[in-house]
């Protein structure tokens, strides 16, 4: 029988796993100015990850035009995927 916390924990970590593949292709597909970000499949892109990344950008400002704010951003919640993907059994006993 599977316990609760894994039932719980298991799609939360699919879940931020694929959010975190779409900050990827959020950042990769910021490289090219010649994207109309008012075009559906990127402003929904865009809706959905600017909240996220617009926290990190708020306290780390963008040094001579390199924005670091997404690399915390995606590393802190690759960390809590990680947390999360442990707490539900599918991480490797460390020893």
């Amino acid at each position: 029988m599977t316990d609760p916390i894994t039932l719980i924990a298991e799609p939360i970590g699919i879940f931020l796993n694929i959010y975190i593949a779409l900050l990827f292709i959020r950042i990769l597909l910021s490289w090219f100015p010649t994207i109309d970000w008012m075009n559906p499949p990127f402003s929904i892109l865009s809706q959905l990850t600017d909240p996220y990344l617009n926290i990190f950008r708020s306290f780390i400002p963008p040094l001579g035009g390199i924005d670091l704010s997404p690399m915390l951003a995606i590393f802190l919640l690759g960390f809590v995927a990680q947390a999360v993907t442990g707490l539900a059994g599918g991480g490797q006993a460390m020893y």
